[in-house]
């Protein structure tokens, strides 16, 4: 059997769920730390698991140009490689390809792109992505898409959303199902609602074990956002899980489990620690800021990640205006471990009935902002 996913309760259209997987179960909703290049930046597996965390994210497109498919496949597989026996998630590639690959051209076939690292030239097919996530050993693999830019036409968010249902379905004829893992496709249509519903009923069509969210948080503003996540969402199939990708600040999480969304991914918990920023309670405090330097309460009095429970405000500050790698690591894990006991709350909430009551909240608590001590 196939990747699954069971329905465990509902708090308007927030979902409580739980997938099960050929490397565990992995509580929903859920957030994804990525591991772009197979790990997660500054922070060594372990210390990713304890934070809660079951599922992580790796990127296909860095791991085809360095260090291989093929060689990683060598060595175990993903999960050996990056010592994580739990669930991953492996992007196709497509948004990469898009945003960093040079020279692309794109036709029916595919992609073909000269690499970001050394210009050499590379292909990439939906069949092609299918497999290097199957050498990978990726539990989830995704479809390869196109994803759409922001700005753009609706004729021309038409044609590119055409073509990644077409590579949909090649991709879904290249996938070779296995016991626990499972193939997802990623709704597109930018922010037109006939185009992202005509998407979803193409998707659920073709038939995935789960559905993607794609080519949002791309420059096109919360509310469009917003309003396109929720089209899509819509049509989708309530019995299988629902992916937003890219989504990560913490009030849009919010917002998109509302929605009906179980999954999320994004850099922001590790990139703004490496930039000195700490996600909290009461919103996101800039640990740079000379007001913390004398400060001797942790970065978030109610967190018991390791940075919090031992060193206070003013060695952190000192860390990250010392430039010591050991401020990047602790602000990262703290930031991940932030975003778990969100998801956990969340799940809370829905379980108890009472995901209105969590949104306002969560919203109220944020407006306070971080409170200098008296």
């Amino acid at each position: 059997m196939s990747l699954t996913f069971s329905l465990l309760g509902t708090s308007g259209r927030a979902r409580r769920g739980r997938l099960h997987t050929a490397h565990g179960t992995a509580e929903t909703p859920a957030f994804m730390p990525v591991g772009t290049a197979a790990a997660i930046k500054a922070l060594a597996s372990d210390q990713v698991r304890a934070t809660g965390a079951e599922v992580v994210l790796a990127n296909t497109y860095h791991l085809m140009l360095r260090p291989g498919a093929a060689r990683i496949a060598r060595l175990g597989g993903l999960h050996r490689f990056m010592d994580w026996p739990g669930p991953i998630l492996t992007d196709s590639g497509g948004f990469q390809v898009f945003s960093l690959a040079q020279l692309r051209e794109i036709d029916e076939r595919g992609v073909t792109f000269r690499s970001h690292i050394d210009g050499a030239k590379e292909d990439l097919t939906p069949e092609r992505a299918v497999a290097l996530q199957r050498e990978l050993d990726a539990t989830i693999t995704m479809v390869l898409d196109e994803c759409t830019t922001w700005p753009v036409e609706e004729a021309e968010a038409a044609a590119s959303m055409r073509r990644s249902m077409r590579w949909a379905e090649r991709s879904k004829a290249a996938f070779a199902a296995r016991p626990g893992y499972g193939l997802f496709g990623i709704v597109q249509g930018s922010v037109w609602r006939d185009l992202r519903e005509e998407s979803a009923a193409a998707l659920t069509r073709i038939g995935f074990e789960g559905y993607a969210v794609g080519g949002l948080a791309v420059g096109e503003g919360t509310a469009r956002m917003v309003a396109a996540a929720g089209y899509a969402t819509a049509c989708l199939p309530a019995d299988r899980p629902r992916y937003f990708m890219g989504i990560g600040r913490p009030e849009d999480i919010v917002a998109a489990v509302a929605l009906g969304a179980d999954m999320f991914d994004c850099v922001v918990p590790t990139r703004s620690g490496r930039t000195g920023q700490a996600f909290t309670r009461r919103g996101t405090v800039n640990m740079r800021n000379a007001r913390h330097r004398d400060d001797p309460r942790p970065i978030d009095a109610d967190c018991a990640c390791p940075a919090c429970r031992t060193y206070g405000r003013a060695y952190i500050h000192h860390l990250v205006r010392s430039e010591e790698i050991l401020g990047l690591t602790l602000l990262s894990l703290h930031n991940v471990h932030y975003y778990q006991d969100l998801m956990r709350d969340i799940r809370v909430a829905i379980e108890a009935d009472r995901y209105d009551d969590f949104q306002r909240d969560f919203a109220a608590q944020q407006a306070l902002g971080d409170i200098e001590p008296v």
